[in-house]
């Protein structure tokens, strides 16, 4: 039987025989795309392509492609784990044909790697292709059923509906007609009895699509309008997981050897055993197996999780994880950080950035964790509160309503089904209905915050080539290729593309480039420089009345150069701050502007001032030493023997810039723009250095004038505080002073402590009997809502049945505290946080809450306090109802 690593390995040897060039697999983040957040099918790095904004380096190329389908169109997220063969991140396996081969080829390839090198048997193996679509006017794909036809009997052949059969990139884009390749993993006498082509497409889980050739023929336009490519293009993904599954003869992808290791290991670490059912707790080992890769290799490629963006959805799968162990293994401390060894072991030889980063990934990923389980305990504590709560409306229909639950959902980390779970234990339902609600309101908020209308390209001059000239030029004369209008919050902006252009677009942490365009006799103002893909992109408020003709291109000189200089800083920095804190520092994220710079590193404490001066002061000294900044153009191979540092995350070409600075100092792979010495950066100084996620520090400096400005104002305000102070070492008399404030603040704490127990006794001589209790109600004089709060405990040791309301005035606000004890509460049935929010919170116009026994409140009205404390006697004596 073939292991995983021996069917990858055999996919590309077949390929490469066949005169295809083996790529490295991009990124599994996404850069300079915006309609992506992560590459999710092996033809993303080869869009510009398929697109005609750039020429193939290669007509024939190879593949494994990292993936990660867990947003937008393919979102695969609530079902992996449920079933044996969807997954967050895989590999796609694919092969592609630039304008050279077609159908015939790459249906014969594919069924020769199949049926001869992979010797699935012909007579489990159907195909489909596509069989029209009247609406839009498309015919069958006779041609590749012709090619079929030579290889597979007439009857293995189905036609396939646009859905099943038509792939399209979005929207819009490059799109054709698919053919796919399904085998039927069922026994011998399961195919005798129900024959295949019936279970095609309909969801068998042992009729599986295991290949999809896809032949992209058009694009399509805003208006679904089908355009005919510049050139016709193969593009063909293959699931390694599903590929691996059929040839190691198992049931499911999590039998195979790619995902056994991390289920033995989970078996290990939890002293439980994964029995590949269908229980919650083989759910849970499915989902960890599955999970851990995907979080593991997108944070390796540069993603962390944060709040927003491509983060959060990694946020969420972790979450997802650490919610299945929490609930059904048991498991109540992280976990996943610990199955980073087996997992980088694994992918050693064809993903290595696992292995270089296992330090980092184990605190990032154990910190992640850390943070949901409190989490977890605090959404578990919200829902206690709930199910304690006395609701006569929850009491009576025991249902937890919608909003609570998206509320559960949005601040805890809640998915539905855990708070359905948790309600059933409890006998309670949920109003899943309302969350829907709730979840769409959500969904609409964001939509109409991120809403963009984009218009098809208007193409000018049809050029095979855009060419940046921005590292040597500023100004040039060019023309338009294409432009295109878009809407984004009611904001008009217009794209334009350059056939040659001096603008630098977005990337590598450096902002994109402002200036002018002058088109004719407009004259637009470039606001920003994006890159998608290869393309860049001039951004501006209006189009000129001929777009045709002649274009001057001014970058804005002063902005690049001081852009420029904080680029050429940061990899001094970075040089410096391996130096000072070890090799084991690498970049996690930059910003180079005009006016800053900020540098995010792997590291796993704070930087102290003593590095951060020793690491300020190298970068300095080689200023100083003003070494020119070499640029060279290498084969990435060649690059990489100098001992130039690529970036985890970057996607390298197979010709990469090597910016050195000083061989012995400072080598990096680096698309940006650079200083001509680094004598010309004049002054660097670091403003702050701080923590941005577990195992990231993140430094923030300024260089050139900006620099010498800071330090300026840093020395007068040095000077002021030193003549204020009337002391020549300000430092110290600073010191001083917060010695003597700690003091004063401390008599002050034992003086406010006096007076409260002075008063605390003069309450507690005020009680009166009521209906059985001790009762004190008062309007009193206190500092803060704090004091009102100490009084009630105080107060509490001296009574066995009480009551006690207090209320005060804070310079114009109401501050009031209820106090009862636990068999008062009981015996009449009062809950003091009801009692606040329903009875006193009305009248001083402000709200409140807190627990059965202890509730405050906070309003803006004062001239009702006494009523407050009136209300409360009267309840305790039995004169009101609730």
């Amino acid at each position: 039987m073939m292991t995983a690593a021996e069917i990858r390995r055999t996919f590309l040897e077949f390929f490469q025989n066949k005169s295809h060039t083996i790529v490295p697999s991009a990124p599994i983040t996404v850069k300079n795309d915006p309609t992506l957040m992560f590459t999710n099918a092996g033809m993303n790095q080869f869009k510009d392509i398929f697109l005609g904004n750039k020429p193939p380096a290669c007509p024939r190329v190879a593949d494994t492609q990292k993936c990660l389908r867990v947003s937008g169109k393919h979102n695969d997220l609530e079902e992996v784990g449920t079933d044996t063969y969807h997954h967050t991140m895989f590999e796609m396996l694919g092969n592609w044909s630039f304008g050279d081969y077609f159908k015939e080829e790459a249906i014969a390839w594919a069924w020769e790697l199949l049926t001869e090198v992979y010797q699935i048997p012909k007579e489990q193996l159907y195909v489909t292709v596509f069989g029209g679509d009247e609406k839009e006017n498309l015919s069958p794909d006779q041609e590749a059923r012709a090619c079929w036809g030579k290889h597979i009997a007439r009857d293995r052949i189905l036609p396939g509906s646009k859905k099943d059969n038509f792939w399209e990139m979005g929207d819009t884009g490059p799109c054709g007609p698919c053919s796919e390749i399904h085998v039927d993993c069922r026994s011998a006498a399961e195919r005798e009895e129900t024959d295949g082509r019936e279970l095609v497409n309909a969801g068998h889980p042992q009729v599986i699509e295991i290949w999809n050739l896809v032949f992209m023929e058009f694009n399509r336009l805003n208006d679904g309008v089908l355009k005919p490519l510049p050139a016709r293009h193969v593009d063909t993904g293959m699931g390694l997981e599903r590929l691996v599954r059929v040839l190691q003869g198992k049931n499911s992808n999590y039998d195979t050897d790619l995902f056994t290791p991390l289920i033995r290991h989970t078996e290990k670490l939890t002293g439980l055993k994964y029995a590949g059912g269908d229980s919650n707790t083989d759910v849970a080992f499915r989902v960890i197996a599955d999970h851990v890769r995907a979080i593991c290799f997108t944070i390796a490629d540069g993603q962390l999780p944060s709040n927003t963006g491509a983060g959060y959805v990694i946020r969420r799968i972790l979450r997802r994880a650490v919610r299945y162990y929490f609930s059904f293994l048991g498991i109540k401390a992280p976990l996943l950080y610990k199955l980073i060894d087996p997992l980088a072991a694994q992918f050693d030889n064809v993903f290595p950035g696992l292995e270089q980063q296992k330090d980092f990934l184990k605190k990032v990923i154990m910190e992640e964790e850390s943070g949901f389980l409190r989490t977890l305990d605090s959404g578990m504590k919200r829902m206690e509160e709930y199910f304690s709560g006395d609701r006569k409306e929850q009491a009576l229909d025991k249902t937890v309503d919608g909003r609570t639950a998206f509320e559960l959902y949005d601040t805890f980390g809640f998915p539905l089904d855990l708070t359905r779970l948790i309600a059933r234990e409890r006998g309670y339902l949920v109003d899943e209905k309302g969350f829907g609600v709730e979840m769409q309101k959500q969904k609409n908020r964001s939509r109409q915050a991120t809403a963009t209308d984009t218009e098809d390209w208007v193409t000018i001059h049809d050029v095979p080539r855009m060419t940046f000239v921005g590292y040597d030029d500023l100004l040039v004369d060019t023309r338009v290729v294409k432009y295109r209008g878009i809407t984004s919050k009611n904001r008009r902006q217009y794209q334009i593309v350059l056939e040659t252009t001096p603008f630098y677009g977005e990337s590598g942490g450096q902002v994109g480039d402002t200036g002018t365009l002058m088109i004719g006799n407009t004259r637009l103002e470039v606001t920003d420089t994006k890159k998608e893909n290869d393309l860049i992109i001039h951004l501006t408020g209006g189009i000129a009345e001929d777009m045709h003709a002649g274009v001057t291109a001014r970058v804005d000189a002063e902005k690049r150069l001081r852009t420029m200089s904080n680029h050429s800083a940061t990899h001094l920095l970075h040089a410096a701050l391996k130096e000072v804190l070890g090799k084991h520092v690498n970049q996690k994220g930059s910003l180079v502007n005009p006016e800053v710079l900020r540098f995010d590193v792997s590291h796993f404490a704070k930087i102290s001032d003593q590095q951060l001066h020793e690491t300020e002061s190298l970068v300095n000294e080689k200023i100083r030493e003003n070494i020119p900044v070499v640029i060279r153009e290498l084969p990435k191979q060649e690059a990489l023997k100098l001992g130039a540092m690529a970036l985890f995350g970057e996607k390298y070409g197979d010709r990469v810039r090597v910016v050195t600075m000083d061989p012995r100092f400072s080598i990096e792979l680096c698309g940006g723009t650079h200083v001509g010495h680094t004598g010309m950066i004049g002054l660097f100084t670091i403003t702050s250095e701080s923590a941005v996620a577990a195992g990231v520090r993140r430094i923030e400096a300024l260089t050139g004038g900006a620099a010498i400005r800071y330090v300026t104002d840093k020395i007068t305000q040095h000077k002021a505080i030193s003549e204020l102070l009337k002391a020549k070492e300000p430092l110290k008399a600073v010191e001083k002073l917060l010695e003597d404030k700690a003091a004063l603040e401390k008599q002050a704490a034992a003086s406010a402590a006096k007076e409260l127990s002075r008063l605390s006794d003069m309450l507690a001589k005020s009680a009166e009997p009521l209906g059985g209790l001790s009762f004190i109600g008062k309007v009193v004089e206190v500092p803060d809502a704090d004091a009102l709060k100490q009084l009630c405990f105080q107060l509490k040791p001296r009574f066995t049945t009480y009551g006690f309301i207090l209320a005060a005035d804070l310079q114009g606000k109401a501050a009031v505290a209820l106090m009862l004890d636990d068999a008062t509460a009981a015996e009449k049935n009062l809950d003091a946080a009801g009692i606040i929010r329903e009875k006193l919170a009305p009248l001083i116009r402000g709200g409140g809450g807190g627990q059965k026994t202890f509730a405050t409140a906070g309003g803006k009205d004062i001239s009702r306090l006494g009523e407050v404390v009136e209300t409360v006697k009267n309840i305790l004596a039995g004169r009101a109802s609730l």
